[in-house]
């Protein structure tokens, strides 16, 4: 039976969903620009940053999602969450040098973490069904790229090459995000069915990590798995993607190529969702898969100044990336047992964030061990990545193919 949605819960989620992203662009593309820029990183250091920051996310998301089941309540959580994730997101317009980013980077990723990928994500999984699953998730999973959008558009003029620039883009990022906290505490509603659990915190926090209950739940862990392989792709090249389009490839308009690309993603994905819900899992990401391909091979062979091979390469990885969100995010959230939505926000997280978060970046920083470097006006140098990063992305989703295949027998669908 399909639960009812009202238009309540659809602002929430779309207002949530959309500032929680915005927050994560700037963390996850925009402070690897920010060091790149103000500090003349190096990718160690971004990829450094990227791993402090999935072990925070991961740890987080374990220990705040299994809290938010015991309590039974995820508004709380959501609002007040929100509101100091916007407080340590302004605290960036006062730092001085990696090492306190990266710090610094690690406290911002608990609250948003909190709030986000715990809170947020288990009251999605608390509020959708089997009927509908795919619709929620196709809105919910072009979020990522319509935050992109909003802030290069948004951003478009600064010249990040100052420091008054980053200032003024932390509070602006700061600020919204902690109104939209406030404004959570008129708009989330609780699922009707939401009860605290009677184990133990102990217990709660152990529970998706016991042998016993991944037998149980074949099906969620086997998808989780390949899930984790899906985002090592993405991994490889996402912390280098700006970088790589402003400096390797010349494209100093790269906002007005990738908005176009980015609007077309977005709605592509609101419809893709749908297939899922009327397919199933398989019938829905194997398509995702060759969409990948077919981007990463464009951006492989995209030549210096080429807008119109890098709009379409980019428009086929974000349809790619956008779509393979969606799909998984449906079927990992149908194979989560009823009332311990929140318990299972950790294992979530392991296979988005946390494996990928290691191992992504780092095969990407040694796949640019020997990168080209420039000269700045300053003196100081910075590497330009190369396009091997797409080459590595690429034969990571080979890897997920095979592994889809090889799992299919082990992954029972939720029947349509």
């Amino acid at each position: 039976m399909q639960t009812k949605l009202s238009s309540k819960f659809w602002a929430a989620m779309i207002i949530f969903g959309l500032m929680g992203q915005v927050a994560w662009v700037v963390e996850n593309m925009y402070f690897n620009v920010f060091i790149y820029k103000m500090f003349n990183a190096e990718p160690a250091d971004i990829s450094a940053m990227v791993m402090a920051s999935a072990v925070t996310a991961a740890l987080t998301t374990i220990i705040m999602g299994a809290v938010s089941d015991k309590v039974g309540r995820r508004k709380a959580f959501m609002s007040v969450g929100y509101i100091i994730w916007g407080v340590s997101i302004i605290s960036f317009a006062y730092i001085k040098s990696i090492m306190l980013t990266i710090v610094m980077d690690c406290v911002m990723t608990y609250f948003g973490s909190t709030a986000n990928d715990a809170a947020y994500n288990a009251w999605l999984t608390d509020r959708g069904d089997s009927g509908n699953r795919g619709k929620i998730e196709g809105v919910n999973s072009m979020m990522p790229l319509v935050a992109i959008l909003v802030v290069f558009g948004g951003f478009m003029s600064f010249d990040l090459n100052t420091h008054e620039a980053w200032t003024t883009i932390y509070y602006i990022i700061g600020i919204a995000t902690t109104l939209i906290g406030i404004a959570g505490w008129f708009l989330i509603e609780e699922a009707p069915g939401l009860r605290k659990t009677e184990e133990s915190l102990g217990d709660t926090l152990a529970y998706s990590f016991r042998p016993s209950v991944a037998r149980q739940n074949r099906t969620l862990y086997v998808t989780l798995a390949c899930f984790a392989v899906f985002n090592i792709s993405i991994q490889i090249f996402m912390p280098y993607l700006i970088i790589y389009y402003e400096q390797t490839l010349g494209l100093d308009n790269y906002v007005l190529i990738f908005a176009p690309a980015i609007l077309i993603a977005a709605a592509v994905t609101v419809f893709y969702g749908r297939l899922y819900d009327r397919a199933g899992f398989m019938k829905s990401i194997i398509p995702v898969c060759f969409i990948l391909l077919a981007g990463y091979a464009i951006l492989y062979f995209t030549r210096a100044q080429a807008a119109g091979q890098a709009f379409a390469g980019s428009l086929l990885m974000m349809i790619g990336y956008l779509a393979g969100m969606s799909v998984f995010g449906a079927m990992i959230r149908d194979n989560i047992p009823a009332g311990r939505a929140g318990q299972f926000q950790g294992v979530r997280i392991i296979g988005q964030v946390f494996v990928p978060g290691l191992i992504g970046p780092a095969i990407g920083a040694w796949i640019l061990r020997d990168a080209d470097v420039i000269v700045n006006g300053d003196g100081t140098e910075s590497f330009l990545p190369d396009k091997g990063i797409w080459s590595a992305a690429a034969a990571v989703i080979i890897v997920l193919f095979v592994l889809l295949m090889l799992t299919k027998n082990s992954r029972k669908e939720i029947s349509k």
